[in-house]
């Protein structure tokens, strides 16, 4: 979870010791204001992590941290503080935003976490978002989306040059003339007496079980969050007895399984094969749900009469519920 005014008084505190030159002065000063633990060389606290590095410049090589020590912080903005003589820059570093993982890292695997990564590892762009404080809200509830193990696959990847898993859909010339029609079934679909029959299955669904979703909206892991909010819509009643039990009394959760398809709902009609995704929206808190995966949309929309579609799930501070069901096409 991003909590934007801790982390604007911390960049605003490390700005106004621009110039300090002095690394181990400027992590005292940090350590203090805000009463931070030291973990070796990462200083932390329930808001954020932070690495202080020296350099000459903000194109720095330096060695940051290990790979398995920033595993421990990925849940919460880890910041690099980089100083220099004229001014201190930060850099949001969590998994997302890592190139590679560059030091040692020759027997890093997906079951072998080892290696660092430099400071030229850092990404300083993200989706044409720059790696600066101004953009960290966004980068931070981006980097929510993925897990630590999502990050880690692409890194080992990055790092060692092997091919990713998996392939690349290449469709053929009836399943290309399918994708390029898709458009046409999906507005087909939304203006047919279908569409209504989806989308009051869907709403009855979430009406169910609206008490559970509200206080689901309140658990801080966006990740689980979304599993679970996914799942007591669409799954049947006896299987998740035990999460309803769990959400009302407080209890440890039970293991949440949500296979990792296109879509979470699936419903086939005479005319129409549709997958549905379900997206949850917290409107009191920054989150930037990630979308599909390009592949695994584009071979499903290769098939005659799919249609893809989004069921927006949005709640508000009062945890009042509200639905939208919509197409991928529309603006």
């Amino acid at each position: 979870m991003y909590y934007k005014a801790k982390i604007d008084e911390l960049v605003s505190f490390i700005r106004e010791n621009n110039g300090i030159s002095d690394k181990s002065k400027l992590t005292d000063l940090v350590k203090t204001r805000f009463n931070l633990t030291k973990d070796r060389s990462v200083y932390y606290c329930n808001f954020f992590a932070i690495r202080f590095c020296k350099a000459n410049n903000q194109t720095f090589s330096n060695t940051v941290l290990s790979l398995s020590s920033l595993q421990k912080y990925d849940n919460k903005p880890f910041i690099v503080c980089l100083v220099t003589n004229t001014e201190n820059y930060l850099f949001l570093a969590n998994t997302t935003f890592l190139n590679k993982i560059s030091h040692s890292s020759q027997t890093l695997r997906v079951d072998n976490i080892k290696g660092s990564f430099n400071g030229s590892d850092i990404m300083r762009n993200f989706e044409e978002f720059k790696n600066i404080p101004e953009n960290f809200e966004f980068l931070f509830t981006s980097h929510e989306n993925y897990s630590f193990e999502d990050n880690l696959i692409r890194l080992v990847e990055n790092t060692n040059n092997i091919s990713a898993t998996g392939s690349k859909f290449i469709p053929n010339d009836i399943e290309l003339e399918n994708i390029k029609n898709s458009i046409q079934r999906a507005n087909d679909f939304i203006h047919s007496n279908c569409f209504n029959l989806l989308e009051n299955e869907l709403e009855q669904k979430v009406s169910s079980v609206s008490s559970e979703i509200a206080i689901a909206a309140f658990i801080e892991n966006v990740n689980l969050r979304g599993r679970i909010i996914e799942y007591l819509i669409t799954s049947p009643n006896d299987l998740k007895v035990d999460l309803i039990q769990a959400l009302h009394n407080n209890q440890p959760l039970p293991k949440i399984y949500t296979a990792d398809k296109l879509g979470d709902y699936e419903k086939i009609f005479p005319d129409f094969h549709t997958q549905t995704d379900i997206k949850t929206k917290i409107m009191f808190l920054s989150s930037n749900p990630k979308g599909y995966n390009i592949d695994k949309l584009l071979e499903f929309l290769s098939k005659e009469n799919t249609v893809y579609l989004i069921f927006i799930v949005a709640i508000n501070e009062q945890k009042e519920i509200n639905t939208q069901l919509c197409s991928i096409f529309n603006q």
